[in-house]
């Protein structure tokens, strides 16, 4: 999920990112997912065995074409990951299951959940869990060490920024992970990022501090509409997240105000004035 924008970007299609991720995009565009859910398939070279990272929404056609793309490697799927539950990344998960005898693993599942700092190796594959709640509590993001490539989810995007999802979501664990994100990114350990929405981002150092800046600058608007709030007219039946979202994001298009509405009321539970 997205709002507002970072510049313009060339429309995304999938494919390949290095020599171990493929991403197949889910045919869902809309303002909320930009040009589609990408499915990412990893698999380690000369592997017989992938791993799918959020199959996406319930689309029989989608999921056939990813089996395609991993038969065509030569390969199974052998692991299903979800980044974190939203349908549009986490829909099609057991029917995908069913179709791949592949067992699926998530946070807060209840069953088997992934771990923060747990490292999977799957057919030579490594991977790197990295907890990266805010957009929503089971957010989670995974790192390939050998590619220094991050999938985010909706953590971090390829165009725009993210909603946090309140009450699901919460603002300061989102500055959290976006902090932890930006140490592996100024370290070295994460030069690139394959985002749930939108095109690979080859700068992840500075996309994630473009982030940071950017949720710092919408908390202080925020901060100064709720200051200023006596002084705007309320229209019929607003209440103060409303008022804030008219105020604030009045350079992003309406279809996405009920989104930014959920930041908002985050932000205002971070500030203390829901």
């Amino acid at each position: 999920m997205r709002s507002g924008t970072a510049g313009t970007a060339p429309a995304w299609e999938g494919g390949a990112w290095g020599e171990r991720a493929w991403c197949r995009l889910c045919p869902n565009p809309s303002p909320m997912t930009l040009d589609g859910t990408n499915t990412w398939v990893l698999r380690e070279p000369g592997a017989d065995v992938a791993v799918v990272v959020d199959p996406g929404p319930l689309d029989e056609g989608h999921l056939a074409r990813v089996l395609h793309d991993v038969d065509a490697a030569g390969a199974r799927v052998g692991l299903v990951l979800l980044t974190h539950h939203h349908a549009d990344h986490a829909e099609s998960a057991s029917r995908f299951a069913e179709l791949t005898g592949a067992p699926v693993r998530a946070a807060g599942r209840g069953h088997d959940d992934l771990a923060d700092g747990e490292v999977m190796v799957v057919g030579g594959l490594e991977l790197l869990v990295v907890a990266t709640p805010g957009h929503t509590a089971d957010s989670v993001s995974l790192l390939l060490p050998r590619e220094q490539v991050m999938l985010t989810g909706d953590t971090v995007l390829g165009r725009g920024t993210t909603v946090v999802a309140h009450p699901d979501g919460e603002l300061a664990a989102y500055l959290a992970s976006l902090e932890r994100l930006s140490r592996l990114t100024g370290s070295g350990q994460v030069t690139s990022i394959a985002p749930g929405h939108g095109p690979v981002v080859p700068d992840a150092e500075g996309t994630v501090r473009y982030y940071l800046e950017h949720r710092r600058e919408r908390l202080a608007q925020v901060r100064e509409a709720v200051r200023g709030v006596g002084d705007v007219p309320r229209e019929a039946g607003e209440d103060l997240a409303d008022l804030v979202v008219r105020t604030v994001y009045a350079d992003v298009p309406r279809e996405v105000w009920p989104a930014a509405r959920l930041s908002v009321l985050a932000q205002l539970a971070y500030l203390d004035e829901g």
